[in-house]
Protein backbone atom coordinates (compact mmCIF):
# COMPACT_ATOMS: atom_id res chain seq x y z
CA UNK A 1 0.00 0.00 0.00
CA UNK A 2 1.15 3.17 -0.99
CA UNK A 3 1.96 6.10 1.60
CA UNK A 4 -0.26 9.44 1.83
CA UNK A 5 2.42 11.21 1.08
CA UNK A 6 2.98 8.88 -1.85
CA UNK A 7 -0.57 9.82 -3.35
CA UNK A 8 0.12 13.50 -3.08
CA UNK A 9 2.85 13.09 -5.10
CA UNK A 10 0.82 11.76 -7.55
CA UNK A 11 -2.02 14.15 -7.79
CA UNK A 12 0.65 16.71 -8.35
CA UNK A 13 2.24 14.45 -10.81
CA UNK A 14 -0.77 14.30 -13.22
CA UNK A 15 -1.49 18.07 -11.87
CA UNK A 16 -5.09 17.34 -11.55
CA UNK A 17 -5.60 16.41 -15.67
CA UNK A 18 -5.76 13.84 -17.08
CA UNK A 19 -4.32 13.27 -20.49
CA UNK A 20 -5.69 11.23 -23.43
CA UNK A 21 -2.49 10.78 -25.15
CA UNK A 22 -0.57 9.49 -21.68
CA UNK A 23 -3.65 7.21 -21.45
CA UNK A 24 -4.46 5.50 -24.22
CA UNK A 25 -1.76 4.38 -26.94
CA UNK A 26 -1.63 5.90 -30.36
CA UNK A 27 -1.25 3.20 -32.05
CA UNK A 28 -4.66 1.49 -30.29
CA UNK A 29 -6.46 4.85 -31.15
CA UNK A 30 -4.91 4.12 -35.33
CA UNK A 31 -6.15 0.85 -35.09
CA UNK A 32 -9.50 2.12 -33.72
CA UNK A 33 -10.31 4.76 -36.32
CA UNK A 34 -9.25 2.32 -39.06
CA UNK A 35 -11.28 -0.28 -38.24
CA UNK A 36 -14.41 2.94 -38.21
CA UNK A 37 -13.25 3.94 -41.59
CA UNK A 38 -13.09 0.46 -42.83
CA UNK A 39 -16.78 -0.35 -42.05
CA UNK A 40 -18.08 3.42 -42.70
CA UNK A 41 -16.22 4.64 -44.82
CA UNK A 42 -16.39 8.08 -42.93
CA UNK A 43 -12.75 9.63 -42.10
CA UNK A 44 -12.14 10.21 -38.27
CA UNK A 45 -9.80 11.51 -36.04
CA UNK A 46 -8.97 12.23 -32.25
CA UNK A 47 -7.55 15.29 -31.26
CA UNK A 48 -6.14 15.74 -27.48
CA UNK A 49 -7.34 18.52 -25.06
CA UNK A 50 -4.34 20.17 -26.26
CA UNK A 51 -4.85 19.89 -30.14
CA UNK A 52 -2.91 17.20 -30.69
CA UNK A 53 -3.80 14.88 -33.18
CA UNK A 54 -3.42 11.47 -31.81
CA UNK A 55 -4.73 9.42 -34.64
CA UNK A 56 -6.18 10.25 -38.11
CA UNK A 57 -8.07 7.58 -40.37
CA UNK A 58 -9.32 9.17 -43.48
CA UNK A 59 -8.50 9.65 -47.72
CA UNK A 60 -8.87 12.67 -49.17
CA UNK A 61 -12.10 13.31 -51.06
CA UNK A 62 -11.90 13.87 -54.55
CA UNK A 63 -14.17 17.37 -54.28
CA UNK A 64 -11.26 18.67 -51.76
CA UNK A 65 -8.78 17.56 -54.14
CA UNK A 66 -10.69 19.89 -56.74
CA UNK A 67 -11.28 22.41 -54.58
CA UNK A 68 -7.53 22.26 -53.41
CA UNK A 69 -6.43 22.62 -56.80
CA UNK A 70 -6.17 26.51 -56.86
CA UNK A 71 -4.72 29.00 -54.44
CA UNK A 72 -7.88 30.25 -53.58
CA UNK A 73 -9.78 27.41 -52.46
CA UNK A 74 -6.74 26.23 -50.45
CA UNK A 75 -6.79 29.08 -48.46
CA UNK A 76 -10.45 28.02 -47.70
CA UNK A 77 -10.05 24.37 -47.05
CA UNK A 78 -7.21 25.46 -44.81
CA UNK A 79 -9.67 28.30 -43.14
CA UNK A 80 -11.93 25.27 -42.49
CA UNK A 81 -9.93 22.67 -41.23
CA UNK A 82 -8.66 25.05 -38.70
CA UNK A 83 -12.25 26.12 -37.67
CA UNK A 84 -12.91 22.40 -37.27
CA UNK A 85 -9.50 21.67 -35.14
CA UNK A 86 -10.64 24.82 -32.60
CA UNK A 87 -13.68 24.21 -32.67
CA UNK A 88 -15.48 24.16 -29.14
CA UNK A 89 -18.29 21.19 -28.78
CA UNK A 90 -19.91 23.34 -26.51
CA UNK A 91 -21.96 22.17 -23.03
CA UNK A 92 -23.87 19.68 -24.67
CA UNK A 93 -20.29 18.11 -26.06
CA UNK A 94 -21.95 17.47 -29.74
CA UNK A 95 -21.69 20.16 -32.13
CA UNK A 96 -21.64 20.37 -36.06
CA UNK A 97 -19.18 22.64 -38.20
CA UNK A 98 -20.25 23.10 -42.08
CA UNK A 99 -18.49 23.30 -44.72
CA UNK A 100 -18.97 25.54 -47.94
CA UNK A 101 -18.48 22.54 -50.16
CA UNK A 102 -21.83 21.36 -48.38
CA UNK A 103 -19.65 18.89 -46.30
CA UNK A 104 -20.23 18.73 -42.51
CA UNK A 105 -18.18 17.59 -39.39
CA UNK A 106 -19.33 16.71 -36.36
CA UNK A 107 -16.91 17.71 -33.49
CA UNK A 108 -17.90 15.26 -29.84
CA UNK A 109 -16.20 15.75 -26.51
CA UNK A 110 -14.15 12.49 -25.70
CA UNK A 111 -15.20 13.02 -21.65
CA UNK A 112 -13.64 10.42 -19.11
CA UNK A 113 -14.85 11.49 -15.24
CA UNK A 114 -16.93 14.41 -15.81
CA UNK A 115 -13.15 16.13 -17.54
CA UNK A 116 -13.02 16.64 -21.47
CA UNK A 117 -10.30 15.21 -22.59
CA UNK A 118 -10.42 14.59 -26.20
CA UNK A 119 -12.31 15.69 -29.31
CA UNK A 120 -13.70 13.20 -31.76
CA UNK A 121 -13.99 14.81 -35.24
CA UNK A 122 -15.92 12.54 -37.65
CA UNK A 123 -15.84 14.01 -40.94
CA UNK A 124 -16.23 15.05 -43.77
CA UNK A 125 -19.76 13.81 -45.26
CA UNK A 126 -22.52 14.67 -47.11
CA UNK A 127 -25.55 14.88 -45.54
CA UNK A 128 -28.66 12.95 -46.29
CA UNK A 129 -30.73 15.69 -47.36
CA UNK A 130 -28.17 17.12 -49.86
CA UNK A 131 -29.66 16.99 -53.04
CA UNK A 132 -28.09 20.17 -54.69
CA UNK A 133 -24.67 21.63 -54.56
CA UNK A 134 -24.45 24.71 -52.22
CA UNK A 135 -23.91 28.09 -53.97
CA UNK A 136 -21.13 28.68 -51.29
CA UNK A 137 -18.91 26.36 -53.26
CA UNK A 138 -18.87 28.04 -56.54
CA UNK A 139 -18.90 31.54 -54.26
CA UNK A 140 -15.62 30.61 -52.56
CA UNK A 141 -14.13 29.94 -55.55
CA UNK A 142 -15.79 30.92 -59.14
CA UNK A 143 -12.99 29.25 -61.11
CA UNK A 144 -14.67 25.21 -60.37
CA UNK A 145 -16.49 24.30 -62.82
CA UNK A 146 -19.93 23.72 -62.04
CA UNK A 147 -20.84 20.28 -63.43
CA UNK A 148 -17.66 18.78 -62.33
CA UNK A 149 -17.86 19.96 -58.55
CA UNK A 150 -21.19 18.47 -58.38
CA UNK A 151 -20.37 15.47 -59.87
CA UNK A 152 -17.21 15.15 -57.48
CA UNK A 153 -19.32 16.58 -54.34
CA UNK A 154 -22.03 13.57 -54.51
CA UNK A 155 -19.10 11.33 -54.65
CA UNK A 156 -18.37 12.11 -51.03
CA UNK A 157 -19.69 9.26 -48.73
CA UNK A 158 -23.50 10.42 -47.15
CA UNK A 159 -25.38 10.00 -44.15
CA UNK A 160 -27.81 10.93 -41.57
CA UNK A 161 -27.34 13.72 -38.80
CA UNK A 162 -28.66 10.10 -36.82
CA UNK A 163 -26.87 7.79 -38.16
CA UNK A 164 -23.58 9.60 -37.06
CA UNK A 165 -24.78 10.32 -33.69
CA UNK A 166 -25.28 6.40 -33.54
CA UNK A 167 -21.59 5.83 -34.90
CA UNK A 168 -20.26 8.42 -32.86
CA UNK A 169 -21.79 7.32 -29.71
CA UNK A 170 -20.72 3.07 -30.60
CA UNK A 171 -16.76 4.53 -31.03
CA UNK A 172 -16.97 7.24 -27.79
CA UNK A 173 -18.65 3.72 -26.12
CA UNK A 174 -15.63 1.76 -27.36
CA UNK A 175 -13.21 4.77 -26.75
CA UNK A 176 -14.26 4.90 -23.13
CA UNK A 177 -13.61 1.56 -22.52
CA UNK A 178 -10.27 1.40 -24.13
CA UNK A 179 -9.53 4.73 -22.03
CA UNK A 180 -10.30 3.23 -18.85
CA UNK A 181 -8.22 0.17 -19.22
CA UNK A 182 -5.51 3.16 -20.18
CA UNK A 183 -6.12 4.54 -16.74
CA UNK A 184 -5.93 1.93 -14.40
CA UNK A 185 -2.38 0.63 -16.42
CA UNK A 186 -1.68 4.40 -15.60
CA UNK A 187 -2.70 4.69 -12.27
CA UNK A 188 -1.54 1.47 -11.35
CA UNK A 189 2.06 2.49 -13.05
CA UNK A 190 2.44 5.80 -11.96
CA UNK A 191 1.58 4.39 -8.06
CA UNK A 192 4.12 1.76 -8.60
CA UNK A 193 6.39 4.71 -9.34
CA UNK A 194 5.34 6.51 -6.05
CA UNK A 195 6.06 3.42 -4.16
CA UNK A 196 8.90 2.89 -5.95
CA UNK A 197 10.22 6.71 -4.98
CA UNK A 198 8.94 6.63 -1.24
CA UNK A 199 10.63 3.00 -0.99
CA UNK A 200 13.85 4.61 -2.17
CA UNK A 201 13.83 7.94 0.05
CA UNK A 202 13.14 5.65 3.11
CA UNK A 203 15.71 3.52 1.82
CA UNK A 204 18.12 6.97 1.56
CA UNK A 205 17.51 7.89 4.97
CA UNK A 206 17.95 4.06 6.43
CA UNK A 207 21.10 4.16 4.68
CA UNK A 208 22.35 7.94 5.99
CA UNK A 209 21.06 6.71 9.56
CA UNK A 210 23.40 3.46 9.22
CA UNK A 211 26.22 5.45 8.14
CA UNK A 212 26.12 7.61 10.77
CA UNK A 213 25.53 5.32 13.31
CA UNK A 214 28.98 3.51 11.54
CA UNK A 215 30.93 6.28 11.63
CA UNK A 216 29.71 7.19 15.46
CA UNK A 217 30.66 3.34 15.94
CA UNK A 218 33.89 3.55 14.41
CA UNK A 219 34.64 6.76 16.18
CA UNK A 220 34.03 5.23 19.39
CA UNK A 221 36.16 2.29 18.48
CA UNK A 222 39.13 3.99 17.70
CA UNK A 223 38.49 6.25 21.25
CA UNK A 224 38.14 3.27 22.69
CA UNK A 225 41.57 1.42 21.10
CA UNK A 226 43.08 5.11 21.54
CA UNK A 227 41.97 4.74 25.13
CA UNK A 228 43.40 1.21 25.30
CA UNK A 229 46.35 1.89 24.41
CA UNK A 230 46.68 4.75 27.03
CA UNK A 231 45.90 2.61 29.79
CA UNK A 232 48.10 -0.19 28.70
CA UNK A 233 50.77 2.00 28.11
CA UNK A 234 50.33 3.92 31.72
CA UNK A 235 49.80 0.47 33.22
CA UNK A 236 52.96 -1.34 32.56
CA UNK A 237 55.01 0.80 33.75
CA UNK A 238 54.38 0.72 37.52
CA UNK A 239 53.68 -3.52 36.84
CA UNK A 240 57.02 -3.96 35.77
CA UNK A 241 57.51 -2.17 39.04
CA UNK A 242 55.97 -4.68 40.88
CA UNK A 243 56.72 -7.78 39.18
CA UNK A 244 60.87 -6.52 39.39
CA UNK A 245 60.47 -5.89 43.15
CA UNK A 246 58.81 -9.30 44.20
CA UNK A 247 61.01 -11.31 42.60
CA UNK A 248 63.78 -9.35 43.89
CA UNK A 249 62.11 -10.15 47.22
CA UNK A 250 61.69 -13.71 46.38
CA UNK A 251 64.99 -14.11 45.31
CA UNK A 252 66.16 -12.44 49.31
CA UNK A 253 67.84 -9.44 48.05
CA UNK A 254 66.37 -7.22 50.84
CA UNK A 255 66.66 -10.36 53.30
CA UNK A 256 65.70 -13.46 53.74
CA UNK A 257 61.98 -14.28 54.30
CA UNK A 258 59.63 -16.59 55.87
CA UNK A 259 58.12 -19.45 54.21
CA UNK A 260 54.64 -17.83 54.14
CA UNK A 261 55.96 -14.44 52.99
CA UNK A 262 57.66 -16.10 50.38
CA UNK A 263 54.54 -17.46 49.27
CA UNK A 264 53.04 -13.93 49.10
CA UNK A 265 55.13 -12.77 47.68
CA UNK A 266 55.41 -15.76 44.85
CA UNK A 267 51.58 -15.06 44.31
CA UNK A 268 52.13 -11.24 43.50
CA UNK A 269 54.90 -12.21 41.23
CA UNK A 270 52.35 -14.78 39.31
CA UNK A 271 49.84 -12.48 39.37
CA UNK A 272 51.46 -9.59 38.01
CA UNK A 273 53.07 -11.41 34.85
CA UNK A 274 49.52 -12.28 34.15
CA UNK A 275 48.42 -8.97 34.29
CA UNK A 276 51.10 -7.86 32.30
CA UNK A 277 50.85 -10.15 29.65
CA UNK A 278 47.16 -9.15 29.77
CA UNK A 279 48.48 -5.41 29.10
CA UNK A 280 50.45 -6.13 26.51
CA UNK A 281 47.50 -8.68 25.00
CA UNK A 282 46.00 -5.13 25.05
CA UNK A 283 48.74 -2.92 23.40
CA UNK A 284 49.19 -5.31 20.65
CA UNK A 285 45.70 -5.51 19.71
CA UNK A 286 45.75 -1.52 20.04
CA UNK A 287 48.65 -1.78 17.27
CA UNK A 288 47.50 -4.27 14.96
CA UNK A 289 43.91 -2.09 15.15
CA UNK A 290 45.84 1.51 14.06
CA UNK A 291 48.02 -0.25 11.61
CA UNK A 292 51.76 0.60 13.78
CA UNK A 293 52.52 -3.15 14.63
CA UNK A 294 55.47 -3.81 12.64
CA UNK A 295 55.93 -7.50 10.87
CA UNK A 296 59.36 -8.09 9.61
CA UNK A 297 58.61 -10.95 7.17
CA UNK A 298 61.84 -13.49 6.27
CA UNK A 299 62.06 -16.86 5.67
CA UNK A 300 61.30 -18.63 8.86
CA UNK A 301 61.79 -22.39 9.93
CA UNK A 302 57.99 -23.53 11.18
CA UNK A 303 59.50 -26.03 13.21
CA UNK A 304 61.52 -23.59 15.45
CA UNK A 305 58.52 -21.09 16.09
CA UNK A 306 56.48 -24.33 17.38
CA UNK A 307 59.43 -25.63 19.64
CA UNK A 308 59.91 -21.69 20.54
CA UNK A 309 56.28 -22.13 21.79
CA UNK A 310 56.15 -25.12 23.22
CA UNK A 311 58.26 -24.51 25.91
CA UNK A 312 57.81 -21.50 26.70
CA UNK A 313 54.07 -23.44 28.11
CA UNK A 314 55.41 -26.87 28.80
CA UNK A 315 55.59 -25.64 32.23
CA UNK A 316 51.70 -24.60 32.50
CA UNK A 317 51.12 -27.70 30.70
CA UNK A 318 52.82 -30.21 32.77
CA UNK A 319 51.00 -28.19 36.05
CA UNK A 320 47.24 -29.23 34.31
CA UNK A 321 48.30 -32.84 33.59
CA UNK A 322 48.11 -31.74 29.78
CA UNK A 323 50.18 -33.76 27.53
CA UNK A 324 52.14 -31.80 24.65
CA UNK A 325 52.74 -33.69 21.32
CA UNK A 326 54.63 -32.31 18.54
CA UNK A 327 54.95 -33.81 15.04
CA UNK A 328 56.76 -32.35 12.66
CA UNK A 329 58.16 -33.92 9.88
CA UNK A 330 62.11 -33.54 8.84
CA UNK A 331 62.55 -31.17 5.79
CA UNK A 332 59.13 -28.86 5.81
CA UNK A 333 59.37 -26.07 3.83
CA UNK A 334 60.45 -22.16 5.31
CA UNK A 335 57.47 -19.79 5.62
CA UNK A 336 57.52 -16.37 4.83
CA UNK A 337 56.73 -15.07 8.29
CA UNK A 338 58.11 -12.69 11.34
CA UNK A 339 59.44 -15.44 13.80
CA UNK A 340 58.27 -13.66 16.73
CA UNK A 341 55.17 -13.09 15.69
CA UNK A 342 54.06 -16.59 14.55
CA UNK A 343 55.79 -17.44 17.84
CA UNK A 344 52.75 -15.21 19.70
CA UNK A 345 50.39 -16.88 17.13
CA UNK A 346 50.79 -20.52 18.06
CA UNK A 347 51.68 -19.59 21.87
CA UNK A 348 48.05 -18.45 22.08
CA UNK A 349 46.50 -21.09 19.97
CA UNK A 350 48.29 -23.57 22.48
CA UNK A 351 47.73 -21.51 25.41
CA UNK A 352 44.02 -21.78 24.67
CA UNK A 353 43.88 -25.01 23.88
CA UNK A 354 45.93 -25.76 27.19
CA UNK A 355 42.77 -23.75 29.02
CA UNK A 356 39.76 -25.60 27.53
CA UNK A 357 41.46 -29.11 27.77
CA UNK A 358 40.71 -31.23 30.95
CA UNK A 359 43.65 -33.15 33.05
CA UNK A 360 44.87 -36.64 31.19
CA UNK A 361 44.22 -35.02 27.77
CA UNK A 362 46.51 -34.61 24.61
CA UNK A 363 47.29 -31.69 23.00
CA UNK A 364 49.05 -32.14 19.30
CA UNK A 365 50.57 -29.63 16.89
CA UNK A 366 50.84 -31.17 13.71
CA UNK A 367 52.66 -29.47 10.81
CA UNK A 368 52.58 -30.61 7.01
CA UNK A 369 53.28 -29.18 3.29
CA UNK A 370 49.80 -28.70 1.17
CA UNK A 371 48.96 -26.85 -2.67
CA UNK A 372 46.37 -24.58 -3.39
CA UNK A 373 43.71 -26.66 -4.26
CA UNK A 374 43.83 -29.25 -1.66
CA UNK A 375 40.89 -30.10 0.13
CA UNK A 376 40.80 -27.48 2.83
CA UNK A 377 43.32 -24.86 1.16
CA UNK A 378 41.83 -21.37 0.80
CA UNK A 379 38.20 -20.17 1.11
CA UNK A 380 35.37 -21.19 -1.20
CA UNK A 381 35.74 -17.73 -2.87
CA UNK A 382 39.70 -18.43 -2.94
CA UNK A 383 39.20 -21.90 -4.48
CA UNK A 384 36.60 -20.70 -7.31
CA UNK A 385 38.97 -18.23 -8.64
CA UNK A 386 41.85 -20.28 -8.66
CA UNK A 387 39.93 -22.82 -10.50
CA UNK A 388 39.56 -20.66 -13.41
CA UNK A 389 43.18 -20.34 -13.66
CA UNK A 390 44.74 -23.62 -12.97
CA UNK A 391 45.91 -24.71 -16.04
CA UNK A 392 47.51 -21.28 -16.56
CA UNK A 393 49.50 -20.47 -13.13
CA UNK A 394 51.55 -23.22 -10.62
CA UNK A 395 49.77 -24.39 -7.49
CA UNK A 396 50.89 -22.48 -4.63
CA UNK A 397 52.52 -23.99 -2.02
CA UNK A 398 52.03 -23.69 1.80
CA UNK A 399 52.69 -24.79 4.88
CA UNK A 400 49.74 -25.90 7.27
CA UNK A 401 50.14 -26.44 11.22
CA UNK A 402 47.42 -28.04 12.93
CA UNK A 403 46.74 -27.60 16.65
CA UNK A 404 44.66 -30.25 17.89
CA UNK A 405 42.68 -30.40 21.34
CA UNK A 406 40.97 -32.85 23.69
CA UNK A 407 38.99 -29.92 24.97
CA UNK A 408 35.11 -28.48 25.35
CA UNK A 409 34.96 -27.78 21.48
CA UNK A 410 33.52 -25.04 19.56
CA UNK A 411 30.01 -24.83 18.72
CA UNK A 412 29.21 -24.31 15.64
CA UNK A 413 27.50 -20.96 15.57
CA UNK A 414 30.68 -19.20 17.58
CA UNK A 415 33.36 -20.41 15.59
CA UNK A 416 32.96 -17.22 13.17
CA UNK A 417 33.29 -15.13 15.94
CA UNK A 418 35.62 -16.43 18.32
CA UNK A 419 38.29 -14.83 16.12
CA UNK A 420 36.33 -10.92 17.77
CA UNK A 421 38.21 -8.94 20.32
CA UNK A 422 36.63 -9.63 24.21
CA UNK A 423 34.18 -12.18 22.65
CA UNK A 424 33.30 -15.45 24.95
CA UNK A 425 31.51 -18.18 24.08
CA UNK A 426 30.66 -18.18 27.75
CA UNK A 427 30.32 -14.35 28.73
CA UNK A 428 28.27 -15.05 31.91
CA UNK A 429 29.29 -14.10 35.63
CA UNK A 430 29.68 -17.06 36.67
CA UNK A 431 31.92 -18.78 33.33
CA UNK A 432 34.41 -21.81 34.24
CA UNK A 433 37.22 -19.95 32.16
CA UNK A 434 39.12 -16.91 32.27
CA UNK A 435 40.54 -14.76 29.87
CA UNK A 436 39.72 -11.50 27.97
CA UNK A 437 38.84 -12.87 24.83
CA UNK A 438 41.74 -11.45 23.23
CA UNK A 439 44.22 -13.95 22.23
CA UNK A 440 42.63 -15.61 19.00
CA UNK A 441 41.61 -12.02 17.89
CA UNK A 442 45.32 -11.12 17.92
CA UNK A 443 45.60 -14.65 16.66
CA UNK A 444 43.03 -14.08 13.41
CA UNK A 445 45.23 -10.49 12.85
CA UNK A 446 48.59 -11.72 12.69
CA UNK A 447 47.87 -14.70 10.59
CA UNK A 448 45.77 -12.03 8.30
CA UNK A 449 49.35 -10.15 8.22
CA UNK A 450 51.17 -13.10 6.60
CA UNK A 451 48.81 -13.16 4.07
CA UNK A 452 47.88 -16.24 5.34
CA UNK A 453 44.25 -17.97 6.74
CA UNK A 454 43.05 -19.44 10.06
CA UNK A 455 40.15 -21.43 10.32
CA UNK A 456 38.21 -24.07 13.07
CA UNK A 457 37.26 -27.53 12.89
CA UNK A 458 35.93 -30.41 14.92
CA UNK A 459 37.73 -33.04 16.82
CA UNK A 460 35.24 -35.71 16.81
CA UNK A 461 34.39 -36.62 19.56
CA UNK A 462 34.96 -33.81 20.90
CA UNK A 463 37.63 -31.16 20.99
CA UNK A 464 38.59 -28.43 18.28
CA UNK A 465 41.38 -28.15 15.74
CA UNK A 466 42.82 -24.94 15.17
CA UNK A 467 44.28 -24.49 11.11
CA UNK A 468 47.06 -22.19 10.23
CA UNK A 469 47.88 -22.04 6.90
CA UNK A 470 50.72 -19.66 5.91
CA UNK A 471 52.28 -19.10 2.57
CA UNK A 472 55.80 -21.11 1.76
CA UNK A 473 58.79 -18.86 1.63
CA UNK A 474 60.35 -17.96 -1.92
CA UNK A 475 63.78 -17.18 -0.38
CA UNK A 476 66.67 -19.25 -1.10
CA UNK A 477 68.45 -20.55 2.23
CA UNK A 478 71.07 -18.78 3.06
CA UNK A 479 74.50 -20.49 2.34
CA UNK A 480 76.85 -21.87 4.96
CA UNK A 481 79.82 -19.68 5.87
CA UNK A 482 82.72 -21.42 4.29
CA UNK A 483 86.59 -20.62 6.49
CA UNK A 484 89.02 -19.54 4.30
CA UNK A 485 92.01 -21.88 3.18
CA UNK A 486 95.39 -21.17 4.06
CA UNK A 487 97.57 -18.58 2.71
CA UNK A 488 99.78 -19.96 -0.10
Amino acid sequence: MTSSSSVVELDANLDGRLRLEELVHREALGELCKSFYDLFGIPVRIYSSEGLLLADESKGQTICAYVNSSARGRAACATIVDAVKRADPGEKGDVVHPCFTGAAYRVIAIDYEGRQIGRLIVGPYLPAQSVAMPPTLLATEPALEAEKARTLLFEMPRAKSETITRLAAHLKAVLDLVIFSGHRAFLTSHMHLASVRENYRELEDKNKKLQDAYDRLKELDRLKSNFLATVSHELRTPLTSIIGYSEMLTAGIAGPLQPEQTEFVQTIFEKGEQLLSLILGLLDLSKLESGTMTVKLRRTEIGAVVAAAMSTLTPVAQKKSVDLKVDIPEGLPAVHGDPERLRQVFQNLIENAIKFTPAGARITVVARPVLSGDDGVGSAEDRDEDAGFSLLAPARAFVEVRVIDEGIGIPDREKARVFDAFYQVDSSSTREYGGTGLGLSIVKRLVDAHSGRVRIEDNAPHGAVFVVTLPVSREAPASPSVPPGPVQ
